[in-house]
């Protein structure tokens, strides 16, 4: 494989807390899953919407459903506030449904992985990544282990190499942080997949890879590091028995994407009212606030699609864009 230099961007560093999620209540409909038949020009109108329906927004599910079930809600509640439309949340449960779910477009925006993004505005042209958070320009993951491994932190990228002949599970296999750039940096360390002991795992979340660590199921795991930094305050795993091995150099990662045709469906301006509630959230405002809180960031700024170029050329070395 060619190996990719990463650039490193110059924006503040990566914040790493997150603070407890805000659990709002909304009336707002959950669809079971996306790929329903009902597509966005083929919708009747009806009082506070347009004729394309409710405004459908996803996510990747890189957390347990029922926080995302919850965190989503508020997103949507916030969404609807500054359209004046109805919007709804269509929670997957795999991360190829949000792309499949965006590309016929049963979903209108979407909060993306890096991956996933680049995956998306693929099959969908002039689809546009058009919010980040302040934290997303410098995200990175954490390769964790059991002490029982025997395995010792390291500073430096070849230290990876350490980690032949252990058993190693990443998140979902389209991950960005928990599968895609972990695997990009051991290549980088000159450690293949055939190095490992077996075949890696695929967990299908952070957390669900934390508490696989923890556990003894696998001997290390690839995670976001927001995600374990999340996990350690709240005190959902017993990480008596866990150390960090490694932190990761930082890419771009997440974002909102949008669809090339999301005024002409739902009405000239209904992207840039969800931009303009995305920039304006103010964290000195506690309804702001809580919605930066289930982020875990500071503040929602402006990107495009030309910052996720890294991320494409290294899915496309590890064959991960069909």
């Amino acid at each position: 494989m060619t190996r990719t230099q990463w650039p490193h961007p110059s924006i503040p560093s990566l914040v790493t807390s997150r603070r407890a999620l805000f659990v709002g209540a909304s009336g707002l409909v959950l669809l079971a899953a996306c790929g329903n038949d009902d597509s966005p020009s083929g919708r009747s109108g009806g009082a506070g919407q347009s004729s394309a329906g409710p405004l459908r927004i996803s996510a990747i599910p890189d957390q347990d459903p029922e926080v995302l079930n919850r965190l989503y809600g508020d997103v949507a509640a916030r969404f609807a506030e500054a359209t004046g439309m109805e919007v709804t949340y269509t929670p997957v449960t795999e991360y190829p449904a949000v792309v499949r779910g965006f590309e016929v477009g049963d979903i209108a925006i979407a909060w993306m992985g890096g991956l996933t993004g680049v995956q998306a505005a693929q099959r969908v042209d002039g689809a546009t990544a058009f919010a980040q958070r302040d934290i997303d320009a410098e995200f990175t993951s954490l390769f964790i282990a059991t002490k029982k491994s025997g395995l010792a932190a390291f500073d430096a990228i070849d230290g990876l190499s350490e980690l032949a002949g252990h058993s190693l599970t990443f998140g979902s296999e389209t991950s960005t942080s928990g599968r895609l750039m972990p695997q990009y940096f051991m290549d980088q360390a000159g450690l293949s997949i055939e190095d490992l002991k077996g075949q890696p795992g695929y967990s299908g979340s952070h957390d669900a890879t934390i508490e696989a660590v923890a556990s003894g199921s696998f001997e290390v795991g690839a995670v976001n590091e927001q995600v374990w930094t999340a996990t350690v305050e709240a005190g959902e795993v017993d990480l008596s028995d866990v150390v960090v091995l490694f932190r990761t150099p930082a890419y771009y990662d997440y974002h909102w994407l949008a669809r090339p045709d999301i005024d002409d469906a739902y009405g000239a301006g209904t992207l840039d009212k969800v931009k303009d509630m995305l920039f304006g959230l103010d964290p000195s405002v506690p309804d702001d606030a809580a919605i930066l809180d289930l982020f875990g960031a500071a503040s929602f700024v402006p990107t495009e699609n030309d910052n996720y170029d890294q991320i494409r050329k290294v899915a496309e070395e590890l064959g991960l864009l069909a």
